[in-house]
């Protein structure tokens, strides 16, 4: 896939895939749950669209958002 083609997808992507791909994103890096049991995928759905409203963020993909997201835990608490 070209660079153009790679910035079509990306312009033409809805908000439902970028949640969807955020999410198994971050179920695929960080797992089911959290150390306190509670779930990644819900946390994950509730914040990706936190990062889909923010066009400089969007334009990163829902993939480096995850991983920036998952960044930030270690930093928690």
């Amino acid at each position: 896939m070209s660079d153009k083609e790679e910035m079509t997808d990306k312009e033409e992507m809805t908000e439902a895939a970028f949640i969807d791909r955020f999410v198994n994103h971050m179920v695929l890096i960080g797992g089911t749950e959290f150390a306190d049991g509670s779930s990644i995928e819900k946390y994950a759905r509730e914040v990706a669209p936190t990062y889909w409203a923010e066009p400089n963020q969007r334009e990163d993909g829902p993939e480096a958002c995850a991983e920036a997201d998952i960044d930030c835990w270690e930093y928690a608490g």
